[in-house]
C-alpha cells in the first residue's frame, strides 16, 4: 500500500519544489476580510505590502517610491491605493512633513470598513 501523501499526490493543484517560505524571504499573513473586501486590488495589495514592513512593529513608515519600488508599480497608484484605504477607515496615515515618510497605521477591523465576511459585524466582533 502507497503512502497516503502519495495517494494525495493526484488532488495537489500547487506544488512548491524546494520551497522554504521563510529563508525566501518570510511571509505575510493578511487577514480574509482584506482579501474579500470591495477595495480595489491594488489598495488590497499595498494593505498586504504594509502589513509586511510592519511584521515586528504596531506602524509603518515607508517611503512610496520604495512601496512602489518593492510592488513593481508606479507612485502614483501607490498613492490612489493608499488614499482608497485611508478613506475607507483600513488606515490612518500621519504626516512627518520636512521631507520624512509618513507614518502608516494599519486597522484590521474597522467600523468604517465595508464588512464582506457576514461573520464579522460592524461592531468587529466575529461571530460563529
Amino acid at each position: 500500500m502507497k503512502p497516503v501523501g502519495e495517494m494525495m499526490d493526484k488532488y495537489r493543484n500547487i506544488v512548491l519544489h524546494g520551497f522554504d517560505p521563510v529563508s525566501a524571504g518570510g511571509f505575510t499573513q493578511v487577514p480574509n476580510i482584506v482579501l474579500k473586501s470591495p477595495l480595489p486590488f491594488s489598495a488590497r495589495v499595498v494593505y498586504s505590502q504594509l502589513l509586511s514592513y510592519a511584521w515586528y512593529n504596531n506602524y509603518v513608515y515607508p517611503g512610496q517610491e520604495r512601496m512602489a519600488a518593492d510592488l513593481y508599480t508606479s507612485q502614483p497608484t501607490i498613492n490612489r491605493a493608499l488614499r482608497e484605504l485611508q478613506d475607507t477607515g483600513w488606515l490612518r496615515i500621519d504626516k512627518r512633513g520636512q521631507g520624512k515618510t509618513n507614518v502608516y497605521t494599519l486597522y484590521y477591523v474597522v467600523n468604517k470598513a465595508r464588512v464582506v465576511d457576514n461573520s464579522v459585524t460592524h461592531d468587529g466582533i466575529i461571530h460563529g
